[in-house]
């Protein structure tokens, strides 16, 4: 399972991208992404928010994952 960084997620990590399967155990829905995310990373509870993608599609916290899932985390984007 990989974990794809991109914007202020990749800043706040400091890479972009992290391979889940050297994690003691494995998340099993998008919302134990997020838990880890934070648990890791406190800096993402800076974030007002940031959404998940599965395999290239937007996910709902409720959302099973498998071992062989990308999961993309995608921060919120500012423009102008």
């Amino acid at each position: 399972m990989e974990l794809l960084l991109f914007g202020i997620a990749k800043d706040i990590v400091g890479k972009s991208n992290i391979d889940l399967s050297q994690t003691s155990a494995l998340p099993n829905s998008v919302a134990d992404i997020k838990v880890y995310l934070t648990k890791e990373y406190p800096d993402f509870l800076k974030l007002s928010s940031f959404a998940v993608a599965v395999n290239s599609e937007y996910a709902t916290d409720d959302i099973i994952l498998k071992d062989d899932d990308e999961i993309a985390i995608i921060p919120p984007v500012s423009g102008g």
